[in-house]
């Protein structure tokens, strides 16, 4: 189902996070560990749920940021393998309520933790993983640390209200789509980029650099899985393709082809979105109306352009091999279209 997506013209070198991975590493098993620690309970059933989730191979981006960013000013405490477990459990927190508010049934492959045990024992496992997040950032006694990630925390939960105000709402403009994943998405990896040259004592100009990094990241991002949606593959979103459009979810690959159609095409959208009719048949029929109108290449193009403003905002800095990874990034999150 869905159309596979390559935008690339000519042959060029699969773009990779391995100089992350490698730079990350040792830091990685520490918090690797401590995220072990940290999820475990007296209470049973709360190991079980977290474990299912955090054991299901994300690829840990987002700590991994925060360690690269540590790193990148010559970090020497131990501060960022906290910071970075508590951006690890908060996104998987926002990963358990998400599942609950979409009533998904499938993540990164697997069911999900709400399909097992339930959406009351998600969303308390979730709010567990989100204490635990806090007590680690109190530990690292970064007053600026813990007010960058206690804010993250608020605004992704503003964005899950807007997500939820907007639902199945096909006026939803361009703007307002970018807020929502601005505060969703985008909030998480702009604070995970910044706490690290935080506790390094960077300069203000580096922690800001660091700051609009991880906020156009997380854009570009949000946008290449909302094209992945329709245009992807089950391995490559770690979720069914088309869930968005089985959950009526106004994406801006939605939003695009609903604007740009036909009177009549515009029924059928307010007929899949609003009325919830949905199935394969219409599926293929709202990825052939994104193809006619260029919502799917658009939304690559949006994805661009926030990945270059990504990349500008790490240009001014010292070359380091933990600038050139970060660079890499951007390069992979695009890559997955292709």
């Amino acid at each position: 189902m869905g159309v596979v997506l390559n935008i690339e013209n000519g042959k060029r070198e699969p773009a990779s996070i391995k100089d992350l991975i490698d730079l990350t590493a040792a830091d990685m098993g520490r918090v690797n560990e401590l995220i072990l620690s940290k999820a475990g309970s007296d209470v049973e059933m709360i190991p079980e749920v977290a474990n299912h989730l955090i054991s299901s191979g994300g690829k840990r981006l987002r700590p991994m940021l925060t360690l690269a960013a540590a790193q990148m000013f010559a970090y020497a405490g131990e501060g960022h393998v906290k910071l970075a477990t508590s951006v690890e459990f908060m996104h998987t927190a926002t990963l358990l309520h998400d599942d609950v508010v979409d009533e998904s049934g499938m993540r990164r492959g697997k069911k999900t933790a709400r399909m097992i045990w339930g959406n009351q024992a998600s969303v308390l496992v979730g709010d567990f993983l989100l204490g635990q997040a806090f007590r680690m950032m109190v530990d690292v006694g970064s007053l600026e640390a813990l007010d960058i990630l206690s804010s993250a925390a608020s605004i992704i939960a503003e964005g899950e209200v807007m997500q939820l105000a907007a639902a199945k709402n096909l006026e939803t403009t361009e703007d307002e789509h970018f807020a929502v994943i601005k505060a969703k998405t985008a909030a998480l990896f702009s604070a995970a980029a910044e706490v690290g040259p935080v506790i390094a004592q960077a300069t203000r100009n580096d922690r800001a650099a660091l700051r609009s990094y991880g906020m156009n990241l997380g854009l570009a991002f949000q946008l290449i899985d909302d094209a992945l949606d329709y245009g992807g593959t089950s391995k490559d979103l770690g979720k069914n393709v088309g869930d968005d459009f089985r959950e009526g979810k106004v994406t801006l690959p939605v939003i695009l082809a609903y604007r740009r159609g036909t009177k009549a095409e515009r029924t059928f959208w307010k007929r899949a979105i609003e009325d919830n009719v949905v199935d394969d048949a219409g599926l293929e029929k709202a990825i052939g109306l994104m193809t006619r109108h260029g919502a799917i290449a658009d939304t690559i193009g949006r994805a661009r352009h926030f990945g270059e403003i990504a990349r500008d905002a790490l240009a001014p800095l010292e070359e380091t091999p933990q600038k050139s990874a970060l660079i890499d990034v951007i390069d992979f999150c695009i890559s997955r279209v292709n």
